[in-house]
């Protein structure tokens, strides 16, 4: 009698087991057709879902390095101005109460504008990311997140964003007079009594800073298209987000 129910059960287990199977295997393969047939189903081919992507993501960084290249576009937006490193936070609060508030003032201000002045050059190096972007890269963008566009140009370019930018963010900088006037604070600071030396890398830093706000300046506008029917310009731009 045991035996019975030991074989009755494993044979109820074992038709169990095959349906689950069976079922998991034509969940996949409705999974699958759906992912093949979402563009067309939607009413554009994958094709124009490539393409509306590169044109939108182009877009977004046409306008977004333009904003940022203008006088004030890191300098007086609060969301990405580039301040002192979190290490001088030190340096900037004793060399105010020493009353040297204005060069530090100054400092700052020269760093966003060496950003605003470099910031054209990167136009390119996104573009370029842009061109590589796949049609599966464009799917994904487009049932991703509102920031899905900025993420993959994030991941595709930031590498060499960093390398190719960092000297031309060093020539503004010297330019701008921002290298003079960190190298002023710094040297003033550590010159005081009892106080700790510290010297960051002004290129490094401001190169990272500035590549950061491009980056929220990118996502800005990838959302502003995303919900803004009227900045979507043209035709395939609002089939696609439409």
């Amino acid at each position: 009698m045991n035996k019975a129910i030991y074989l009755t059960a494993t044979m109820v287990l074992f038709s169990v087991f095959s349906t689950m199977a069976q079922f998991d295997k034509l969940k996949k393969n409705i999974e699958k057709k759906i992912e093949s047939t979402t563009a067309s189903s939607a009413g554009f081919s994958q094709e124009e879902v490539g393409s509306g992507l590169k044109e939108a993501l182009t877009k977004g960084v046409e306008k977004g390095v333009s904003q940022l290249s203008k006088p004030d576009g890191f300098f007086k937006d609060l969301s990405i101005k580039i301040l002192l490193p979190e290490e001088a936070s030190k340096v900037e609060s004793k060399l105010r109460s020493l009353g040297q508030g204005k060069q530090v003032d100054q400092t700052i201000e020269s760093i966003n504008r060496a950003a605003e002045d470099a910031t054209v050059a990167a136009k390119d190096i996104f573009v370029e990311a842009i061109k590589g972007m796949s049609i599966n890269d464009a799917l994904s963008i487009l049932r991703g997140e509102v920031n899905a566009a900025t993420a993959f140009l994030d991941k595709s370019s930031r590498a060499k964003l960093n390398s190719e930018f960092e000297p031309m963010m060093r020539a503004s900088l010297d330019k701008v007079g921002a290298t003079k006037n960190w190298t002023t604070i710094f040297t003033n600071y550590n010159k005081l009594p009892f106080v700790q030396k510290v010297n960051p890398n002004l290129v490094s830093y401001a190169t990272g800073k500035a590549i950061d706000g491009l980056f929220i300046q990118i996502a800005k506008e990838e959302l502003n298209i995303r919900q803004n029917p009227s900045a979507r310009g043209t035709d395939l731009l609002k089939k696609v987000f439409g």
